[in-house]
Formats: C-alpha cells, sequence, structure tokens
C-alpha cells in the first residue's frame, strides 16, 4: 500500500505541477507503478476544472470562463501534452527519415507545423467546450479519458528515444497488462457513471489504432511527445462526440 500511495503521487507529480506532500522513494519499479494512476490523476484534475468553472460562472460570460479554465489546465499542468503534440507535429511532418524525425522531437524551438497544430487544438477545445452541455461534466471526465489512450500506446508499442533523454522512458517500461487492466476499467466506471461510455469508447479506441499505426508507420514505435499528442488527440475527438 506504501508504494501504491508513494505511485499516485509520483503520477501527480509527473503529470501536473501539484507539489507531492509525501516523500517519494524514488525507483525504477515506482515510476513504473504510477502510470496506472494516469487516468485518476485525469479525474482530479478534471473535478479542479469543472469546480473553477462553477465559481467562474456566477462573475463572468460562458467565453470567459472557458477561457479562464483553460489557461488554468496550461498552468497546472506545464503544458505538458500540448508540448509533445507541437514537438510530434514539427517531427511527423518536417522529417523525412526516422532519424530525422527523432531529431526534430528533441528540439526545443517550434516550427510552422507545431505552432499550427497547437492553435487549431486549443481553439477547437474551446469551442467544443462552448457547445457542450453541462459544460462542467465535459470539463470533468475529458482529462481522465484522454489519460487512458498513452497507456495502450505504452503497452503495445515500442519505444524508440533515447531512455537517457526522454521523461517517458521509466513510465513504460515493464508497465504489465494486469495495471493496464486496471486503469481501462477505473476509465470505464467512470465513463458509465457519468453516461459517456459512447463518446468515450470511440474517442479511446479511434485515437489508439489510428495514431498508433501513424506512428508505427513513421517512427517504428512511440516517443514521450506522442503520449502526449495521445492526449490532445483523445480529448478533442471525445469532445467532438459529446457534441454530437
Amino acid at each position: 500500500m506504501k508504494q501504491e500511495w508513494q505511485a499516485f503521487w509520483l503520477a501527480v507529480g509527473f503529470l501536473t505541477r501539484i507539489p507531492m506532500p509525501v516523500t517519494i522513494d524514488y525507483s525504477q519499479t515506482l515510476m513504473n507503478r504510477s502510470s496506472l494512476y494516469f487516468p485518476l490523476v485525469g479525474l482530479l484534475l478534471g473535478g479542479l476544472y469543472a469546480a473553477l468553472f462553477t465559481g467562474l460562472a456566477a462573475f463572468w460570460s460562458l467565453p470567459v470562463c472557458i477561457g479562464l479554465v483553460l489557461a488554468f489546465h496550461l498552468w497546472i499542468t506545464g503544458t505538458f501534452h500540448e508540448d509533445g503534440l507541437a514537438d510530434s507535429m514539427d517531427a511527423l511532418g518536417g522529417g523525412y527519415t526516422v532519424a530525422r524525425r527523432l531529431e526534430i522531437m528533441k528540439d526545443s524551438r517550434i516550427g510552422t507545423y507545431g505552432a499550427v497544430a497547437l492553435f487549431v487544438a486549443l481553439g477547437l477545445k474551446v469551442v467544443l467546450l462552448m457547445d457542450a452541455e453541462p459544460v462542467w461534466l465535459a470539463l470533468l471526465v475529458t482529462p481522465a479519458i484522454g489519460r487512458l489512450t498513452p497507456l495502450l500506446l505504452m503497452r503495445f508499442l515500442p519505444y524508440v528515444t533515447d531512455p537517457d533523454t526522454s521523461k517517458s522512458k521509466p513510465v513504460a517500461e515493464a508497465f504489465s497488462g494486469q495495471r493496464l487492466l486496471l486503469a481501462t476499467l477505473f476509465t470505464v466506471v467512470v465513463a458509465l457513471l457519468f453516461s459517456v461510455w459512447l463518446p468515450a469508447l470511440l474517442a479511446v479506441g479511434v485515437v489508439a489504432l489510428l495514431w498508433g499505426a501513424s506512428l508505427k508507420r513513421q517512427l517504428g514505435g512511440y516517443t514521450g511527445d506522442a503520449l502526449g499528442a495521445s492526449v490532445v488527440f483523445t480529448e478533442l475527438v471525445f469532445l467532438l462526440g459529446l457534441a454530437l
């Protein structure tokens, strides 16, 4: 139980800027265990977003509230997944070989492909949230649904980036099928509880298959940036499903 408690807080610290209130006995094994809690961390983030939106809605209009919640999201996550999206789009759009694509991914500078992808993704997210009914529910469940997809990619695709320079290698290494099943069951329960199981299933399934196939074809596997991009893609597809 102590290891699982630390693994949970390690997942919180890995995915957010939230300070960890416990001492972590860091190890490779503990980092591997932490990935189980990604959807739970997503649900906690969603709870913060929904609560913030509800409070802001008493004072400002819908577009202003969504804009402020999105700004809070970017701050509390350190634009972790959006950075992965930008790097992935720059690499896949500007590289013609696997080696060159991986090289571009490690470049801290953002290019045209990455900038356009960020602009479209953030703009589309705002528009879809404005169309959601109710907005608080979309804000609550979307982060949890989105953080299941990278676990599927980690389980079924090989890792292709230098482990000495990437944050994702310790998470991906020795990620067991049993822990993936537990994370999946948790996400399914959340989706069923809030009656969003169909858009959740479509979002995770479509992104895992299509984005996973693209990564396999163009990189030979996944990278840490590609995992971040998968979260953004899944959230957008899920919100599109809710908007139907």
